[in-house]
């Protein structure tokens, strides 16, 4: 087993320690790390909050995974990653035994697959995505670092995600087509055609929300 932190002490850790846990003895999570002081000393489902998240370095030996994922800012877990500058090798890799993931497919770094996600066919998916229960992920999908899936997200063949997008709860998205980095799909929407990025789109068919653009890193 190895030890894990947590950065992020919201439902997000929750949902990650519940898969953490499913797992069996692969992971000991030894704390979860906040920015906010008000979380400290605290627990998240019988785990301690430490304290804020620049203490991963003081803990050399633990692997990290970062539960940060907020449609208002769709970058949160690029920030933390940049902010903390660890080696990709401390981040770790977290897929729920109840997810479905085909032969050869390859997860990047701090990827976390949760329960009824499913990929059916080889490809490779970006460093920390996050896959919330009941995503679907199809043949010859490209999904870039940081990109978040709500739960039961649908991408249909060659669909192309840039970094830090967020696809909402229940969204689906067309065969063939590209969210640009920084996006944010919102939840039920049905895209037809390519969304710029940093763009917030909604509706069925999706429509750019007017006026309305998301202050991101993503690039």
């Amino acid at each position: 087993m190895r030890d894990l932190l947590l950065v992020g002490a919201g439902g997000l850790a929750r949902e990650v320690l519940a898969a953490v846990r499913a797992l069996g003895d692969v992971w000991r999570p030894i704390g979860c790390l906040d920015d906010d002081p008000a979380r400290h000393g605290s627990t998240v489902d019988g785990v301690p909050v430490l304290g804020a998240s620049e203490l991963a370095h003081e803990h050399d030996g633990a692997a990290v995974v970062v539960c940060v994922a907020s449609p208002v800012r769709p970058d949160g877990r690029l920030r933390v990653v940049r902010r903390l500058g660890l080696p990709p090798s401390r981040y770790a890799t977290i897929v729920h035994p109840a997810a479905s993931v085909a032969d050869g497919v390859r997860l990047g770094e701090g990827t976390v697959l949760l329960a009824g996600a499913v990929i059916t066919a080889r490809q490779t998916l970006g460093a920390h995505v996050l896959a919330m229960p009941h995503v679907l992920i199809t043949h010859d999908d490209q999904v870039g670092d940081f990109v978040t899936l709500a739960g039961r997200a649908a991408l249909a063949s060659g669909v192309r995600l840039g970094t830090a997008a967020y696809v909402g709860a229940g969204a689906l998205i067309r065969e063939g087509l590209s969210v640009g980095p920084g996006a944010v799909i919102g939840m039920g929407a049905v895209v037809l055609q390519d969304v710029p990025a940093g763009q917030i789109w909604a509706g069925v068919p999706a429509r750019r929300l007017a006026g309305r653009q998301v202050r991101q890193e993503a690039s």
